[in-house]
């Protein structure tokens, strides 16, 4: 036998493991291998034959290779394995490389289509981008409309972190279950004119992030999409069919046979999976399905007992003059005449080792409590627990309030952070409901990992937090800091979020436009009073709906302060990594990193946009000029149509002089250039003018005379909104530490 036979017979002989018990793979008179790949049924070889269970499940041997290569009809790649649900094929990878003029030299775009199939992409992939000036848009669509990104940046290689996609040279983010088809979009800031000395190319793909490292030598590797397509997989889940099991079994046509079971899958496309039950073994599609396994061959009972095998298990017993349970396990088989005193023996054994079970629990659980204590106290000082108590001291008067809370009562109030508690998500932590000792209900934000040096500010922050004293803030009760990441905890706000409100108004007879101009003025004032009022001034960086909470009185109350940033009293603006969320970020901060209290402006002008007319900030649509709610709005101004777009109650309810003066609001707060905006006070202002208004009609013309110079002043528009290309997002707001949006529209 030659050495390649040799070495094609163990690949061979190690695919057959899953299957080492049973001989049959695949059909009667139906290949079972393709090159070194093992192709069990329901799956099968050759296009429109029986031996698959449907045309889904076919694949086609490529006999032109040596050694053949397997593929599917529809996808034209290679499928590398196939384990349980489970099967890897290989990649499809996007790239964008540039010249040091900045022209582009190469650029490929990457797709994936299983629709009609029944294949979907694996939750267990990730998306990622890879580069120091590149940022990619994934759009799935076909039972999962999805949209997503990532944005990778750096300056030079040694700002990389090896082995981490941490946006700086490589980013990765995760996929929705029941993905079947997507296209990666992948586009460069500045045509990679700093970076292209170590970094020509971008690149964009979804795969395996187990199968892919990621180094600093991976920039400058002008061969690295050849080898990723290769070397980092894509993971495919698949199921028979599209009905569940118990759907399936009403209907008769049940793929499951003899002995095995059938379970609901996973993969978010419906359909089922069959598996062998417990003490079976082989292929639970084929005939005669799963078939008992022999326990007694491997000898499960003692030296002195008997195995009987039985159905799905087996059965041990005692040879003749021995008595006993006949396992290995417990007292096994005994001589009947010995003269050992067996009986007392084995209490005194037992007592024994009671006794010593015992003492190795009691010893474990104190010092797993002392090492529980050590790592709580570890924590409390990573934290900043004893800068956070220095503070509380010196600033006693102003936060008698505030309590810092152990780690055993917010885990009880939470009822160990169980699932059910959670009341929503975001890009800086999950915040979960908790009832403490008293019955006060709160609401307790589990942020992400905090990066150690940005300790100090954070507890800062939590000592400025706790001074904030505005009836239209969350308030902050206080925090944990035995945890790893710091546990923060707030009011608890019971009737939801100013989205939810705004996108389900239908019917709902509270929300009138009266109460839309109270809840836009209770916001702005609050807003304002962080900018200006606070010991500190704060910004808060992520104004939007949801972000706008609404109490039992359906009070405005401000959340979500994980982004915001203090302002020393001597500066106007601050440089930060640009955070915020598509629809509502400020174009300018965006572009110059450079974060103002009119960045706070801008994003709380979209807001107001919502309140007149009900829509998304981004929708998904395909006429252009409605798929930005600002340019949307802007656009109508000038074309003389403002109330088209206004929500239809907001027309019956509100008076045109009224409604002309919010949209001209929203349109200064809209002004590109951050000087060009009002202050958050001078908005608070107006809005609280118009309330009177709409409160006191009579007064309406004598507050016009009285008005000479109003805020709204009528120069030139400015570029307002930002356009978003066809298709790239699904309209839902959301969170990421980078937007994912560029001040330019894109070709088709």
């Amino acid at each position: 036998m030659s050495l390649r036979s040799l070495f094609l017979n163990l690949i061979i002989f190690f695919n057959l493991l899953p299957f080492a018990h049973s001989d049959i793979i695949s059909k009667p008179n139906c290949p079972s291998n393709c090159g070194n790949l093992t192709v069990p049924y329901p799956f099968g070889l050759g296009q429109g034959t029986a031996c698959s269970f449907d045309s889904s499940f076919d694949i086609i041997c490529n006999t032109s290779f040596n050694p053949p290569r397997p593929f599917f009809p529809s996808l034209d790649l290679e499928i590398l394995d196939i384990k349980d649900d489970k099967i890897r094929i290989k990649n499809r990878v996007a790239a964008n490389c540039f010249d040091e003029s900045g022209n582009q030299t190469t650029s490929f775009f990457a797709s994936f289509n299983l629709a009609n199939t029944s294949f979907a992409f694996s939750v267990d992939n990730m998306f990622t981008v890879l580069g120091c000036d590149e940022f990619a848009l994934i759009n799935g669509t076909e039972r999962r409309n999805f949209t997503n990104g990532c944005v990778s940046l750096c300056s030079s290689r040694d700002d990389v972190i090896e082995h981490e996609c941490t946006g700086l040279g490589c980013c990765q983010t995760v996929i929705p279950k029941g993905l079947q088809r997507f296209r990666l979009r992948l586009r460069s800031f500045f045509n990679h004119m700093d970076t292209v000395e170590f970094n020509p190319c971008g690149y964009a793909f979804l795969g395996d992030p187990d199968r892919f490292n990621f180094s600093s030598f991976d920039l400058s590797d002008l061969s690295f999409r050849n080898r990723a397509m290769d070397d980092v997989p894509v993971i495919l889940e698949w199921a028979i069919g599209s009905q569940n099991c118990s759907e399936v079994r009403k209907s008769g046509n049940f793929a499951c046979l003899e002995n095995s079971i059938c379970v609901d899958s996973e993969a978010g496309i419906g359909g089922y999976l069959c598996e062998c039950a417990e003490g079976y073994q082989g292929n639970p599609y084929l005939s005669p399905g799963c078939t008992d396994i022999n326990e007694c061959e491997s000898n499960p009972c003692d030296e002195h007992g008997i195995c009987a095998n039985t159905p799905g298990s087996f059965t041990c017993s005692c040879k003749k003059g021995f008595s006993g349970n006949g396992t290995k396990q417990g007292r096994g088989c005994v001589a009947e005449d010995s003269k050992f005193p067996v009986m007392r023996f084995s209490l005194g054994m037992s007592f024994g080792f009671l006794g010593l079970i015992f003492t190795a629990t009691f010893i474990y659980f104190t010092i797993t409590k002392r090492r529980m204590m050590r790592l709580r106290e570890k924590f409390f000082q990573q934290n900043g627990g004893l800068l956070l108590k220095q503070q509380l001291s010196l600033n006693e008067n102003n936060v008698k309030s505030t309590r810092i809370f152990t780690a055993e009562e917010l885990e009880k109030a939470t009822n160990k952070y169980a699932e059910e508690r959670i009341l929503g998500r975001g890009g800086y932590g999950i915040v979960y409901k908790g009832i403490l000792k008293d019955q006060q209900v709160v609401a307790i934000k589990k942020s992400r990992v905090m990066d150690q040096n940005q300790m100090e500010q954070f507890i800062n922050e939590v000592i400025i937090l706790t001074q904030i004293n505005h009836r239209n803030v969350v308030k902050l009760l206080g925090c944990c800091l035995e945890t790893e990441v710091p546990l923060l905890v707030y009011e608890y706000i019971s009737n939801g979020t100013l989205f939810q409100h705004i996108q389900n108004s239908g019917g709902v007879t509270w929300f009138s436009w009266d109460n839309r101009l109270r809840i836009a003025a209770e916001s702005a004032g609050a807003l304002s009073y962080l900018h200006s009022a606070a010991a500190m001034p704060i910004i808060h960086r992520d104004v939007k709906s949801p972000n706008i909470l609404l109490d039992e009185y359906y009070t405005a109350k401000i959340s979500d302060f994980g982004a915001s940033r203090l302002v020393p009293i001597d500066q106007t603006q601050v440089s930060t990594l640009v955070q915020g969320t598509i629809g509502y970020l400020d174009p300018e901060y965006f572009h110059t990193g450079q974060l103002t209290e009119k960045s706070d402006v801008y994003s709380f002008g979209v807001v107001l946009a919502e309140l007149m007319t009900g829509r998304k900030p981004l929708a998904n649509t395909r006429v252009e000029e409605e798929k930005c709610l600002t340019t949307l709005l802007i656009l109508s101004m000038k074309e003389n149509r403002l109330f088209q777009i206004v929500d239809p109650r907001v027309r019956r309810e509100g008076s045109m002089e009224q409604i002309q003066r919010v949209a001209e609001l929203v349109k200064q707060c809209l002004r590109l250039h951050g000087e060009q905006r009002p202050t958050m006070r001078e908005v608070a202002n107006e809005l609280e003018h118009l309330r009177r208004l709409a409160n006191h009609p009579w007064i309406q013309h004598e507050a016009q005379e009285e008005e000479a110079v109003g805020l709204m002043s009528e120069q030139e528009s400015d570029l307002y909104a930002v356009s978003i290309h066809p298709g790239e997002y699904s309209g839902e707001p959301n969170t990421g530490s980078i937007p994912l949006l560029n001040p330019v529209t894109y070709p088709r």
